[in-house]
């Protein structure tokens, strides 16, 4: 099952505030990789949603104008 970006961005988030907790410097650079990571895949997942909605809404569109067109 997909993960939502809310659920990416949280996991960023508590990386970000483990990162600036921790005072060890490799641990730091881990998180903060993991916070990329995180980001990345939020980034994808909001471009997937937007993509999903354009081609909903361009269906819709297309069906209503063979409607339209089958109407005349």
């Amino acid at each position: 099952m997909a993960q939502s970006a809310s659920y990416y961005l949280q996991q960023a988030e508590a990386c970000e505030r483990a990162a600036a907790a921790t005072e060890l410097d490799n641990q730091r650079a881990t998180l903060l990789r993991s916070q990329a990571a995180w980001l990345a895949l939020a980034a994808r997942e909001l471009g997937i949603q937007a993509s999903r909605a354009e081609r909903l809404n361009q269906a819709e569109q297309d069906r209503a104008a063979r409607e339209t067109h089958n109407v005349e």
